[in-house]
């Protein structure tokens, strides 16, 4: 049997990997912090502590600088969505994957989406990594949400589309940073309330 090449990654590669790393990760925590449109390309230069020059080396612009960092985060979610049990139910993981993109965002990790007219959506239409990545997330989700349907957990009567993107806005919800202001709750409490309204609504039981 033979055995598989080791593949030696040069020490400039492994620096320009590392650099690239932390470009992404100041841009992922600029984004959800101040979202693209206020975002710029001297503020994340700053964060990583080199010349703009240097960044654009890397990044060409600020589009590709947002859509890596979506790109990051797209596949953060297929990896979380593969450790979940294959065995629970279609509901726990929908809930399961809903939390931790709170928790994300609780944490000042979670990317803002850019507007209806930003420069970036184009970029991420464009960018094949991106929706790849987003469409085999949704088919996930989509299918969860049928068989939830299905099983009489989730509404019937609500289209599955549009329950998907409600999961989706939980992403972006401001009523978290909202709860989190008023100084009541820790975050594993915020995140606890805001599933409950999601998933079970506001109707008294």
């Amino acid at each position: 049997m033979k055995s598989t090449p080791v593949v030696k990654v040069s020490f400039k590669q492994q620096m320009l990997q590392a650099r690239e790393d932390a470009i992404i990760r100041a841009v992922n925590l600029l984004l959800a912090e101040k979202g693209f449109d206020a975002m710029t390309v001297d503020e994340v230069a700053a964060a990583v502590g080199i010349a703009k020059a240097s960044l654009y080396k890397h990044f060409p612009s600020k589009e590709d600088l947002a859509c890596a960092a979506m790109v990051r985060v797209m596949q953060r979610a297929q990896d979380y969505i593969g450790t979940l049990p294959q065995d629970d139910t279609p509901l726990n993981k929908l809930r399961a994957v809903v939390r931790w993109t709170m928790e994300l965002k609780l944490a000042g990790e979670m990317p803002s989406l850019p507007s209806q007219n930003s420069s970036l959506r184009a970029t991420l239409v464009a960018s094949r990594d991106y929706m790849d990545g987003l469409m085999e997330v949704s088919d996930e989700l989509g299918a969860w949400i049928e068989a939830a349907q299905a099983q009489g957990a989730i509404n019937s009567g609500i289209p599955a589309i549009a329950v998907l993107y409600t999961l989706y806005a939980r992403a972006c919800d401001p009523v978290l940073e909202f709860l989190k202001m008023g100084g009541q709750y820790d975050d594993a409490r915020i995140v606890e309330l805001v599933l409950s309204t999601c998933f079970d609504g506001l109707n008294a039981r």
